[in-house]
């Protein structure tokens, strides 16, 4: 991997940059911000934390329009961003394993993925229009009162949760039943996030999520309880924890970044019409790609915002 600087005039008058339909193409900036759209319930009526299938679908289709491809949490972890020159990363999240985000409908003898769930309106997307992207990631509550219990289908809950992690989606701890860890000793806590993530293994044996949203946007007393640890001989460790709220996420390439203060944007119809105008209005504050996973496209201006551990990469000027 490299990083190369570009200077503003050869950013705004040389670079060939990829277009997309009802997007202006956009010069790279890898520095840019990152959002991270955070929904909960995928159902009727729209609500504080209520989006309707409909919604939840023009949501995708103005991403889409305006330049934005989905990729992973993992793929920001790991600054790996593989998208097309000229567009924008943006991860949708899913908190608390609500019923409208995945279910399944029996037609007859058949076993469906309900059309007017998260999941069928992103598997429909992602068939017609497979250069968008293909990932989210679902911060699941296991042992939730109903209706939240692993999306509350208890005769599909390891079907749904195989499905996820072998088609492209990621599952993420958000605790055993939404604790809100500010209030408990450090022996709760553990038990609540080992808890969490070995009631997924039931389910996905090998699988270890990288993540934790924390309930109510809460920390606990120390951080570190969250970061890892383990609890009756179930071992866990997250490579980000995210938060309630905060508006966009600093680039992974940033000195800013901080995985485990990762801000979110609330997905209300006022919140994604402030940010994807903000974004439109400044541009030069939006993440967009240079097209080449192995390098790292900066403006010359903003060098010393480069986070330090990436000055063994290979420094082109231009």
């Amino acid at each position: 991997m490299r990083l190369l600087l570009v200077g503003a005039l050869i950013l705004t008058a040389a670079l060939l940059l990829a277009s997309f339909a009802g997007a202006e193409s956009l010069a790279p900036n890898e520095l840019g911000r990152v959002m991270i759209l955070e929904y909960h319930k995928i159902d009727y009526p729209e609500e504080r934390w209520t989006r309707t299938p409909e919604n939840f679908r023009r949501d995708l289709e103005t991403l889409y329009a305006r330049g934005y491809r989905l990729i992973a949490l993992g793929d920001l972890l790991d600054g790996r961003i593989a998208l097309p020159a000229g567009t924008t990363p943006v991860i949708l999240t899913f908190d608390d394993s609500s019923p409208g985000q995945f279910r399944y409908v029996e037609e007859n003898t058949a076993v469906e993925i309900d059309p007017k769930s998260a999941v069928g309106i992103l598997e429909a997307f992602a068939r017609e229009h497979p250069d968008f992207g293909h990932a989210a990631v679902f911060f699941v509550l296991p042992a939730a009162d109903p209706p939240n219990r692993l999306f509350n289908q208890p005769a599909y809950a390891g079907k749904k949760l195989q499905f996820l992690a072998s088609h492209g989606y990621e599952i993420g701890n958000h605790t055993l039943w939404h604790a809100n860890l500010g209030k408990y000793d450090e022996a709760t806590v553990r038990a609540q996030i080992a808890g969490a993530q070995q009631w997924i293994q039931r389910h996905v044996p090998a699988y270890k999520p990288r993540a934790l949203a924390l309930p109510h946007g809460v920390y606990p007393k120390d951080v570190s309880w969250a970061r890892s640890g383990s609890s009756k001989g179930v071992m866990y460790s997250h490579d980000a924890i995210l938060q309630v709220s905060g508006g966009p996420a600093p680039s992974p390439f940033a000195r800013a970044f901080d995985p485990l203060r990762l801000p979110r944007i609330q997905a209300l119809e006022s919140e994604l019409r402030h940010w994807l105008g903000y974004f439109e209005r400044h541009p030069g504050e939006r993440f967009v790609s240079d097209g080449d996973p192995a390098a790292v496209t900066v403006p010359a201006t903003l060098r010393g915002r480069v986070r330090s551990d990436l000055q063994n990469l290979h420094l082109v000027e231009h």
